[in-house]
């Protein structure tokens, strides 16, 4: 009876060819031909000698006589063999199964194991660094103090009472907070020398931010409809924008951006993030997280971000079609310095007001086969950083009621 003996890949030639041993024969060959591993080899008689592998045998591919599944584990101690077992029959000293994760549960790891974002910096060098502190620190500061004396001067001045300036004001609270999301964190960074952002530092910016710069949208529709009725409709103005109805306006305003916020927070941080942790940008903005999503999980936020860019469209249009009748009505008047001042007030509003908007679009909805880290990085500063601090010259210091107010506030505080 032939005995079958395990041996190891330096006791033969891989592929059945000539033995180092004669009357050893193959009956299965290495798996994945791999140092280390094992094959069957049956011995042609009795006080023949095969070197032995004292160990588990892996085979699997065609040899002489067909493959071989498994076999048992000699016993090292007492060096004999125990029962070996061929064919379809199992191994006596099996290893434990390896129990493998879906899809689906490796995604949900990836996401839950993530604990902090790393933003994109401005630069590499620590020059660029402090200069690039330097920038925002002074943008950010104009920002700041110039919408904080809007308010101020708007609270207390009883003349400034106006559905215009209420407006005004609460354009100048969304410009604030929507500036304070991003600005200063990245001064942070650059100032420190850092990236990172932590996992729930990085969704409250995100929802605050999507709550300001879909409120200050809506302010600024609100605030040209209020200029249309002003202008086109002056007898009807005190009816159309009494003081219940401009609340019920911003109400709605704050209302909408606190819905897209919940809506696409909650959205966006219950994908499964496959693709790391490290944010093409200098804030937690969506395209970029999405990025970082997997391939198959992002597609109902993308439809999320469809609707909400054809709203924003309509009130692009709504705009845009209030300044047509504006300026219609504004041609009409005979007096050249108040075409002049009509002109000079209202090109600039509608100039910011579509570099905010079509930017914004453009962030949210180029394809990915344009976008570049530059590009990107351009497309959002224009957006989220150049509005609110622009707006505090477009809407104030070219409003000559508006500094008077501020310079008497001043002189009355000296």
């Amino acid at each position: 009876m032939a005995q079958r003996i395990p041996v190891t890949w330096e006791s033969a030639v891989a592929g059945n060819r000539e033995l180092r041993k004669p009357g050893c024969r193959a009956i299965g060959c290495v798996l994945n031909r791999h140092p280390g591993k094992s094959v069957l080899w049956e011995t042609s008689g009795p006080g023949i000698q095969c070197p032995t592998n004292q160990g588990l045998v892996e085979t699997g591919v065609p040899g002489n006589q067909g493959p071989v599944n498994s076999v048992t584990q000699e016993t090292r101690n007492s060096g004999k063999l125990g029962s070996l077992e061929t064919g379809g029959m199992r191994n006596q000293g099996a290893e434990k199964p390896v129990v493998r994760k879906s899809g689906a549960e490796q995604m949900s790891t990836n996401s839950s194991s993530i604990s902090q974002f790393l933003l994109l910096p401005f630069a590499d060098t620590r020059e660029l660094q402090l200069l690039h502190f330097c920038l925002f620190l002074g943008i950010y500061l104009a920002a700041l103090l110039g919408n904080g004396l809007i308010i101020i001067t708007i609270a207390c001045d009883q003349h400034l009472h106006t559905p215009m300036y209420f407006f005004l004001l609460k354009l100048s609270v969304t410009d604030i907070g929507c500036i304070s999301t991003t600005v200063p964190k990245s001064m942070a960074n650059s100032l420190w020398d850092t990236r990172a952002i932590s996992y729930t530092g990085c969704v409250a910016k995100l929802f605050f931010f999507v709550l300001l710069i879909v409120t200050d949208a809506c302010l600024l529709t609100v605030m040209a409809y209020d200029r249309y009725v002003a202008i086109c409709h002056p007898l009807h103005y005190g009816t159309l924008l009494g003081s219940r109805a401009c609340v019920h306006m911003a109400a709605a305003a704050w209302a909408s951006g606190f819905l897209h916020a919940v809506l696409h927070t909650a959205n966006i941080f219950s994908l499964p993030l496959c693709h790391g942790n490290a944010v093409d940008q200098f804030f937690c903005e969506i395209p970029q997280i999405l990025k970082l999503s997997c391939s198959d999980a992002y597609l109902r936020e993308i439809g999320v971000i469809v609707v909400n860019a054809c709203l924003d469209f309509g009130c692009f249009v709504f705009i845009v079609v209030s300044y047509v009748q504006i300026f219609r009505a504004v041609l009409s008047i005979p007096s050249e310095p108040g075409l002049h001042k009509a002109f000079s007030t209202c090109l600039p509003h509608l100039a910011v007001l579509s570099l905010f908007l079509s930017t914004g679009l453009i962030a949210y909805l180029k394809p990915p086969s344009i976008s570049s880290q530059f590009l990107d990085l351009v497309v959002s500063f224009l957006y989220s950083v150049v509005p609110p601090a622009v707006n505090l010259l477009i809407y104030s210091m070219r409003n000559l009621e508006l500094k008077d107010a501020v310079w008497k506030l001043m002189i009355g505080y000296i």
